[in-house]
Parts: C-alpha cells; sequence; structure tokens
C-alpha cells in the first residue's frame, strides 16, 4: 500500500475511473472505490461501500471522536472525466514539481489528501467524527453524493476540488431547458400551407439574446458575476424541400446564489408568451434539470476555521472567491450541512494535459489537518 501523498495520488491515478455516463462502457468507479476501502482497512479505518447504482461506488468511512466534539467530512469524487486525446492518462509523471495525468486536478488530488488528513485524524484522538465521503457520479448526475447524504451528516464539510489554496465560498448553479416549436410540415413550394418550426425557433433565439443581455445589467454577485445564459442544442426539419414541423433546442441557464429554477423557468416561459401573441406560433418549454448554485457566509465558522488553518501553514491570508462551475457542496449545502470548498493548485480539468503542483498538495493536506484538528478538538 502507498504510504506517501505523492505515492498514494500516483496509485489513484493508475485506476481508471472514468464516469461510464460520460463514456459509454468505460470503468466507472468500482476499482477505485476498492482500492480506497482496502487501504483504509489496511491502516485500522473501517469503511462501508454505497451503491447508488449498478456498479457506481461511493465509499464512506469514519474515525469516531471521544465524543462531546463537532463533526466535519471531508468530501472528493471518485470518477473522472474522458481521456481521449490523452497518450497516456493512466501512467502518472512527475516533471518541475507537478504530477501530470489524468484526475490529477480533477481530483484525485483533493481524494489523496483526504485520504492522508484521515489518518491525522485517527492519530489526533479528537472528540469529534471526521468523515471521509468519496463518492462517485459528480461528473454527471451526482448520484453518489445524493445516495450518500441519504446515510450521512455532519456539522460540516469540506469539499476538496481544486481552488489554487483559495478558500471557494460560493458557486453558480444551473438549469436546463427545452424548447419545442411546432409548424406545419408541407411541400417546400407551397408557403400557403406550411409553417416554418426553425423559423419560429428563431424568434425564441432572439428573445433569448435580449435576455441573456438582460441579465448583464441585474445586481451581480459579489465573487460570482451575473448569471448567464445560452442556446447549447438545435434539431428540427425532416428534408431539405419540406417545411418544418418541428424544431427542438436545448438551453443552460448559469444560476447565482437565490436564483431559483421556478424563477428561470418563468423568465423563458414569458418571453414564448409574448411570442404567442402571433396566431400560428405555437411552443413548449419544459425544465429538464436543475441544480442549485452555493454560497455560505465568509463568517461561517467552517469558513473561518479553514482560513486561520490556511493562513498558519502558508504564512499569507488565503483569498476568498467564488467559482464558476457546479459541484457536488450545492447538495452538501442543501442538505443543512455548512459547507466550504478547498483545495489544491494546477490545471487541465476536462483537458487533455492535466496537472497537479505537488507542493500545494502538501500543503492541502497540512491544511486540512489543522483544520479538522481545530474544528473537532
Amino acid at each position: 500500500m502507498p504510504e506517501t501523498l505523492n505515492d498514494l495520488l500516483a496509485a489513484l491515478v493508475r485506476l481508471d475511473s472514468t464516469n461510464p455516463a460520460l463514456v459509454p462502457g468505460s470503468a466507472g468507479e468500482r476499482a477505485i472505490a476498492h482500492f480506497v476501502a482496502d487501504w483504509l482497512a489496511a491502516h485500522d479505518i473501517g469503511a462501508e461501500l454505497d451503491e447508488a447504482s449498478p456498479g457506481r461506488l461511493s465509499v464512506i468511512a469514519t474515525v469516531k471522536g471521544t465524543g462531546g466534539g463537532r463533526s466535519l467530512i471531508l468530501n472528493a469524487h471518485l470518477d473522472t472525466v474522458g481521456t481521449e486525446g490523452m497518450p497516456a492518462p493512466f501512467e502518472p509523471v512527475v516533471r518541475s514539481g507537478r504530477m501530470y495525468g489524468r484526475g490529477t486536478y480533477d481530483m484525485k488530488s483533493g481524494l489523496a489528501a483526504c485520504l492522508m488528513a484521515l489518518l491525522d485524524a485517527k492519530a489526533a484522538g479528537l472528540r469529534g467524527d471526521v468523515i471521509l465521503t468519496a463518492v462517485a457520479d459528480e461528473e454527471h448526475a451526482s448520484l453518489g453524493m445524493q445516495s450518500v447524504l441519504r446515510r450521512v451528516t455532519a456539522d460540516a464539510a469540506i469539499v476538496t476540488e481544486p481552488t489554487e489554496l483559495c478558500v471557494s465560498v460560493a458557486h453558480k448553479g444551473f438549469t436546463w431547458h427545452e424548447i419545442t416549436t411546432h409548424g406545419r410540415a408541407a411541400h417546400g413550394s407551397r408557403p400557403d400551407l406550411g409553417v416554418d418550426a426553425i423559423a419560429h425557433m428563431g424568434r425564441v433565439l432572439g428573445q433569448l439574446e435580449a435576455l441573456a443581455q438582460e441579465l448583464t445589467t441585474r445586481q451581480p454577485h459579489p465573487l460570482l458575476g451575473h448569471g448567464s445564459l445560452h442556446a447549447s442544442l438545435i434539431s428540427g426539419g425532416q428534408e431539405l424541400s419540406s417545411y418544418p414541423e418541428r424544431c427542438t433546442l436545448q438551453v443552460e441557464r448559469r444560476t447565482l446564489p437565490g436564483e431559483t429554477p421556478e424563477a428561470t423557468m418563468q423568465e423563458i416561459d414569458a418571453l414564448i408568451v409574448a411570442l404567442a401573441a402571433d396566431p400560428t406560433f405555437r411552443a413548449e418549454h419544459h425544465l429538464t434539470l436543475a441544480r442549485d448554485p452555493f454560497g455560505i457566509a465568509q463568517d461561517a465558522p467552517i469558513v473561518q476555521t479553514l482560513q486561520a488553518a490556511a493562513t498558519a501553514v502558508l504564512g499569507t491570508s488565503p483569498a476568498v472567491i467564488g467559482q464558476t462551475f457546479w459541484m457536488d457542496s450545492a447538495f452538501l449545502a442543501a442538505a443543512g450541512i455548512p459547507t466550504v470548498v478547498f483545495g489544491p493548485r494546477g490545471a487541465g480539468a476536462h483537458a487533455t494535459e492535466e496537472w497537479v503542483d505537488l507542493e500545494s498538495l502538501q500543503q492541502c493536506r497540512q491544511i486540512l489537518t489543522a483544520t479538522l484538528r481545530a474544528f473537532c478538538a
């Protein structure tokens, strides 16, 4: 079993845990979940496997406290995105203080730091419990996090997604929408009979562009800026010589703390209602997926404790940031668990060259350990 942080990260990278929902037929989390559970068992820390759906395994492990202290979740995800274009994605390479390979940055480095911090918690004899949740499927539907939260709670949580050693207290959410315009199929030579569903979707696109522009005039979030909206996918028509009877558009709306799925639905419904003043215009709108934004007050105890620990290790106070992309922290917060995001430096999330800075990984482990020693004492 690997005993150093760098060796542990390398061992995790060698395990293909590509999310099968993103790349059909790929490995998934089974092998890496068993590795994590076995590694913990070798260090006398009991672990359970949680199977959110067939083969989609998460790991839950607890270092029990002596009693009377606050509990803390350390969270990381097991899955990665695909590896197309990467010559040797599962062969970790160390060069100039960086480790390269799929998952080094997003986020097996955070997982490795959590595992080592769990050993530190075991040695510290804390009053509060320290809980590891190493979850499946974060890169797709968060099946693992949602399943684990039916079994686990705590007084606070740290999600160890990469933050460049900054303290992240907010991120955007998103809603996905499907809009369908209906026309009337007819021969292309018969405009008197046909209704062009694609042209009608053009009217929708114009209104959506205006809404996207209007979002930039609203009060920005101090860390996240403005919400946004864009058209993502469009399809329609039957053949070149026919009026199209149907056109479907998929839209993504990125949301800020305080914005709800219901509000985003109402925004789009309102523009469709306005277009329906034309009796030939007919459209449907559905919400297909929603993920909440995340935010925590900067004076929350877990944020303050983490900041103090990071300042002591780094010699300077870390920046407080927000992040544009969505994370499982939103599910933890929605479950009533005060949550903060903190992880190492690096680059290449979802890219063909991915790396983590190994010095920052060591510092991340030290900061997690100092935080749990203070918070769970």
